[in-house]
């Protein structure tokens, strides 16, 4: 993979006050910016190209980041305006930046110790999720996990919790319109959810994933981030 794509449009309202001033995925967490510890796993990966979404305080991204040199990659913006396009307006506004080949996402607001190079470079299907262990704040989880690596909506197996990190292809945005009722949909640019995309591909079988059992946090509250920032400041000096 050499493109991939980087959620940070979001408003952290959850984060306030700390995302009063500074967007979600720029808060300091062991040390860097949240959306650092991103950027240096793509480098390693060998992706040089680099998307990242913007609408909150949008001029402090390239502020902080740049062009991405620092970390051999080259890093593009796409302003969303003052309400931000969610997921899949978000990966809509953000895909003529993409390239033509499957392209990697990831939220910027997760942290995670998995390795991006076992995600596939060619999902088998539309899209390639990689799935955690349900977190204390999502029980339920979001979709089911077959043995053949198959994403199901089912109660029949243990469901997991999507990480906000997976691999697509443009192909999961065609005939988008089919699929989406938000009310957003209508406005330009259209702002919708990624969700009914994956549920419709999902159904057609092109939906498949992976069991991530190491760390990830969803760092959507200050004490989920005060949390993180403790564990990761204690792996540096253990």
């Amino acid at each position: 993979m050499r493109h991939a794509l980087i959620f940070a449009a979001g408003l952290g309202e959850r984060m306030r006050p700390l995302t009063n001033h500074t967007p979600k995925p720029l808060l300091p967490v062991g040390g860097r910016p949240l959306i650092e510890w991103h950027l240096e796993k793509l480098a390693a990966i060998d992706v040089r190209y680099v998307v990242i979404n913007t609408s909150h305080l949008a001029g402090q991204f390239p502020d902080m980041l740049g062009d991405g040199s620092r970390w051999g990659l080259r890093i593009r913006y796409a302003y969303e305006g003052t309400t931000p396009l969610e997921t899949g307006g978000g990966m809509l506004n953000a895909l003529d930046l993409l390239g033509p080949e499957p392209f990697l996402v990831i939220s910027g607001d997760v942290w995670t110790d998995a390795d991006f190079a076992t995600l596939p470079a060619e999902p088998a299907g539309t899209g390639h999720l990689l799935m955690v262990d349900n977190p204390a704040h999502h029980p339920r989880g979001d979709f089911a996990l077959d043995a053949q690596g198959a994403l199901l909506d089912t109660d029949a197996l243990p469901r997991l919790t999507y990480s906000g990190i997976g691999v697509f292809r443009r192909e999961l945005l065609e005939g988008w319109r089919d699929a989406v009722d938000d009310a957003g949909a209508q406005e330009k640019p259209p702002r919708f959810k990624l969700r009914p995309l994956l549920e419709r591909a999902m159904a057609r079988g092109q939906l498949h994933g992976n069991h991530h059992r190491g760390a990830w946090t969803d760092v959507g509250t200050p004490q989920r981030l005060a949390e993180l920032d403790e564990k990761l400041r204690a792996l540096r000096t253990a």
